[in-house]
């Protein structure tokens, strides 16, 4: 289960389901090795990035991924490293689809640019709604004896 991870100057959670597929449309993952090898690469991948994966599957042609990552991190740099150095083990391991998807370009791209992600949180849009229409509710005390000034916002 995804929990609130308490950080050094941060309490919270950046757990996100993500997809993208190969450039095409391909199938390149439907025979047994390319699709084993794909997802040993995204395992070393996640695991230099410290991005925790909760759930994964490698369909022939695309991949979805549920993940954690560091709070440090923006989830285009987390595409940008997943997508990136998976295509660049990938080709290395097998040649003969770098020279696939090389052709009519000077780099070959085994990702389609496009991708999806969303914010898989524990609690719904709603209840966040919810939370911050009534947070006005909350009991300051402390406030009236001068420790902390806020702003009031209406």
């Amino acid at each position: 289960m995804v929990e609130i991870i308490h950080h050094k100057h941060s309490i919270g959670q950046l757990s996100f389901h993500f997809i993208w597929k190969p450039k095409y449309s391909v199938p390149v993952f439907g025979v047994p090795e390319k699709r084993g090898y794909m997802i040993w690469a995204l395992k070393q991948v996640a695991d230099e990035w410290k991005i925790k994966i909760y759930e994964m599957e490698v369909m022939t042609d695309h991949i979805h991924l549920f993940v954690e990552i560091p709070p440090t991190m923006s989830v285009s740099f987390a595409f940008n490293v997943l997508k990136g150095k998976t295509a660049k083990m990938f080709f290395k391991r097998f040649p003969e689809w770098r020279r696939y998807f090389i052709k009519g370009h000077k780099k070959a791209h085994l990702w389609s640019p496009g991708k999806f992600f969303r914010n898989v949180g524990s609690v719904t849009a709603e209840a966040v709604q919810n939370y911050i229409k009534h947070s006005n509710n909350w009991n300051f005390e402390f406030i009236d004896r001068g420790q902390v000034k806020l702003k009031v916002w209406k």
